[in-house]
């Protein structure tokens, strides 16, 4: 067993780092090679056709150049405007509510469930039900998946196909993840994705706005090229954005989708890993599984309740630093944040408790088994 002071002068265990290799960079030397360093060009082509070939058919698809990007497009094809309300998971990351406020809406959160840890359904239906009855619904639900696992899909679609609401899917963390056998991103009216270099796959950087309408997809793509028309001049008659990927990150893109369902398999693989290596401490706690989702784990998180395990998340994560591995909270709350604190929040008591009593582990499809090892070892010595 590594002492101490070996494990802190190893290297660095980092939460999802780039898994790349030699097909990425023979991608990358392509487009070097036929010159095509643009926005524009044969992988970015390919790209869109490939991921709507992975998430099946009648899937057609925009490369852009972030999942923030895709998550504003998304919202502009919903027909969101100034002064509109739009639902969103207050459990996330800051991009969907950052989107929101782009256009000049208004973020209105909802707090999670226990059993996904992901927006509650039936809070929604109840917010929706009070909002129908008062003539003020949102224009739109933005659902997350958060650690690439589902939320649960079907009451939500359900009651925003009941009140006339699009549904977007903020899949960012979620690709190759699916809800009752169907691709996450897939089900509601618009999916995101985002090729972060900590995510499943990655582009470096870089996001993917998904949908079953050909000419919103079609239109996203006209917004994210500065909306120029068409014209043998530089003509604009509406404002559009410089969103577009670059065909050299598509390329990188092509390589590592290739390897999906193999990158996929690891973070499953570990996740078991983690909780049968761990499952026997007192007062730990994992992200759930549901048995309606095949979630891709893209991060194992676990939770602490301090008063049985003796220690909480923040002394746990201080002895992995340490050690040198990286670890993070769980998501803080929207409602919790000073960006958002006059946005409106239903609930909010699950997705606090989230946040004070979890961490991430290290959960990359790179991660070898010393590694794992190293990470386990720390965990279990912290907790005697």
């Amino acid at each position: 067993m590594a002492s101490f002071e070996q494990d802190r002068h190893q290297g660095r265990i980092y939460l999802s780092p780039p898994d790349v290799g030699s097909l990425e960079l023979a991608r990358v030397k392509e487009a070097f090679t036929e010159n095509w360093i643009a926005p524009v060009g044969p992988h970015l082509d390919a790209f869109e056709r490939e991921i709507s070939d992975v998430l099946g058919g009648g899937i057609h698809a925009a490369a852009l150049n972030s999942g923030t990007a895709a998550l504003h497009l998304a919202l502009l094809l919903s027909g969101v405007v100034p002064g509109d309300e739009v639902i969103c998971s207050t459990f996330t990351f800051v991009a969907p509510a950052n989107a929101i406020r782009y256009i000049g809406a208004s973020p209105v959160f909802i707090d999670s469930e226990a059993t996904t840890w992901n927006l509650d359904a039936a809070l929604l239906a109840e917010v929706l039900k009070q909002r129908a009855s008062k003539g003020n619904l949102p224009k739109a639900v933005v659902v997350v998946h958060l650690y690439g696992q589902s939320a649960d899909l079907k009451p939500i679609l359900q009651v925003c196909r009941e009140h006339g609401v699009i549904l977007i899917e903020d899949a960012a963390e979620a690709l190759g993840s699916t809800y009752l056998s169907q691709p996450l991103g897939t089900v509601g009216d618009f999916g995101v994705f985002s090729f972060n270099g900590n995510k499943i796959i990655t582009t470096s950087a870089g996001g993917m706005l998904v949908s079953r309408d050909a000419k919103a997809v079609d239109r996203a793509r006209f917004l994210a090229s500065q909306a120029r028309d068409p014209a043998s001049h530089y003509e604009h008659s509406e404002i559009g954005f410089n969103y577009r990927m670059s065909n050299v990150l598509a390329g990188i893109g092509r390589a590592q989708l290739d390897s999906l369902a193999e990158k996929v398999a690891k973070r499953r693989s570990l996740y078991l890993n983690y909780r049968e290596a761990l499952r026997d401490l007192p007062g730990i706690g994992f992200i759930p599984e549901t048995g309606k989702d095949a979630p891709n784990r893209w991060l194992t998180c676990i939770t602490i309740d301090s008063a049985i395990a003796g220690i909480d998340t923040e002394v746990l994560r201080v002895a992995l630093e340490a050690r040198n591995i990286e670890s993070r909270p769980l998501w803080k709350p929207m409602h919790l944040q000073p960006l958002f604190a006059d946005a409106k929040c239903y609930g909010g008591a699950i997705s606090e408790n989230l946040f004070l009593t979890g961490l991430c582990l290290p959960s990359g499809s790179s991660l070898a088994a010393d590694e794992f090892d190293r990470v386990v070892t720390t965990i279990r010595g912290i907790w005697r």
